[in-house]
């Protein structure tokens, strides 16, 4: 398994976030979760980055992480090449590296050339998530946790962005000097339920902290029905 979680609680003051969240995510699935507002979706992405402890309860995952936030922060005054360029000798300093090379098929990879010598600031909200996509994926992750990836993208930019987050899981390496490639796990959180049957492999629904549903997307009918009957 890529992803192990196991009983996990959290709580913020005296509200529960979430209540004995258990999951395991096998290597190369994509996985979408889906929930309405205040369902814990945000909280377990942060718990499993790192970024905030559970209370109680644990987490496996892997080493390398790549992480997609709603609103990624940019340096918009930056060039979109120079500015992966600069992140990767950040990201990659110590093992994986892309080098010039490996940053321009990166920019390749996420549909980003013809942009790559504009300013940030200059990018529509969509390219911005190209950007932020590409990223999340300098450091060669195992694991791809991605909040939100298609706001703001037009449908052109849906279909290859759907497309592309397919490939990441079930194509070639990201970086062509890793050393024993294993396949990239995804962990895509979305509002948008055409997103989930579109690009995965397994639903799960969490509402009020807890898990409410989770099935193999080909195993569901009618993904609406089930949502709003799950989370009533």
């Amino acid at each position: 398994m890529s992803v192990v979680i196991e009983h996990i609680n959290k709580s913020f003051g005296l509200q529960q976030v979430l209540r004995g969240v258990t999951l395991s995510i096998p290597e190369g699935q994509v996985l979408g979760l889906l929930g309405p507002n205040g369902a814990g979706k945000s909280t377990l992405m942060k718990i499993l980055i790192g970024l905030w402890r559970a209370d109680s309860g644990s987490v496996s995952v892997p080493e390398r992480i790549g992480y997609l936030p709603e609103n990624n922060p940019l340096y918009e005054e930056m060039y979109v090449a120079e500015y992966l360029e600069f992140m990767a000798g950040l990201t990659t300093k110590n093992s994986f590296p892309l080098g010039r090379d490996g940053v321009g098929s990166l920019i390749d990879r996420v549909g980003l050339t013809p942009e790559r010598h504009k300013h940030i600031r200059e990018l529509s909200k969509g390219y911005r998530q190209r950007v932020g996509l590409a990223q999340a994926l300098l450091g060669n992750p195992q694991l791809l946790i991605l909040d939100e990836p298609t706001t703001g993208l037009d449908p052109n930019q849906l279909v290859e962005i759907r497309s592309l987050i397919k490939n990441l899981a079930h194509g070639e390496p990201l970086n062509p000097n890793s050393l024993n490639p294993k396949p990239l796990t995804i962990i895509l959180s979305t509002h948008i339920m055409q997103e989930v049957s579109a690009m995965c492999d397994r639903v799960v629904i969490l509402d009020h902290g807890q898990i409410k549903a989770d099935q193999p997307i080909d195993a569901i009918n009618d993904l609406e029905e089930l949502f709003h009957r799950v989370t009533v």
